[in-house]
């Protein structure tokens, strides 16, 4: 299964990136190719001018378009997702998550932002074709707290509803088998 990933956050120490690379450690060894997309680091100029020739945003549109899943981290500002998000999904064609699995992450200051993953992300996704749009998980500030050495900690009510998130993939993916060791 190929995954590609979007986080979408502006912040370098982001909540949603960490969330997004978390679900990734959830299905580590069960892809059989990974792209990572920070939207952030994307150039700007081509990003907005909606350059899709620029080889970077090229690249990334074409990740998306070859995954089987994508796994879209967002914060949640003002009961939306981010601004970089959209300018990023304007470039996907009409059709681009048709027949992809599609896993929704947020992060947001206060359960007030909660229902911005139905009412904001998934019409949009479904506009892009997505049809199959796994659990959305949303993640306080307070359940993901800062480590004093970096990354965060997540609370194990979010770890168990990111795992009843993934658990319909589970089947469709396999566990890549350990390589032989050879004597």
């Amino acid at each position: 299964m190929h995954i590609t990933s979007l986080s979408a956050s502006p912040s370098e120490r982001s909540r949603s990136a960490w969330l997004t690379q978390f679900a990734l450690t959830r299905l580590e060894g069960r892809s059989t190719r990974h792209d990572d997309i920070l939207v952030r680091q994307l150039p700007a100029a081509a990003l907005l001018a909606a350059d899709v020739q620029e080889s970077a945003i090229a690249a990334a549109v074409r990740a998306v378009e070859s995954a089987d899943l994508v796994i879209v981290g967002t914060p949640i500002y003002k009961a939306a997702y981010s601004g970089l998000l959209k300018v990023f999904l304007d470039l996907l064609s009409p059709d681009a998550l048709r027949g992809k699995l599609v896993l929704p992450l947020a992060t947001g200051g206060s359960p007030a932002h909660f229902l911005a993953l139905d009412y904001a992300l998934k019409p949009v996704l479904s506009a892009l074709g997505a049809r199959h749009v796994l659990d959305g998980v949303f993640a306080t500030d307070a359940q993901l707290r800062r480590h004093d050495a970096g990354g965060f900690v997540p609370e194990p009510d979010l770890i168990a509803r990111l795992d009843r998130a993934l658990a319909p993939l589970l089947p469709r993916m396999r566990a890549r088998p350990e390589p032989a060791l050879s004597c």
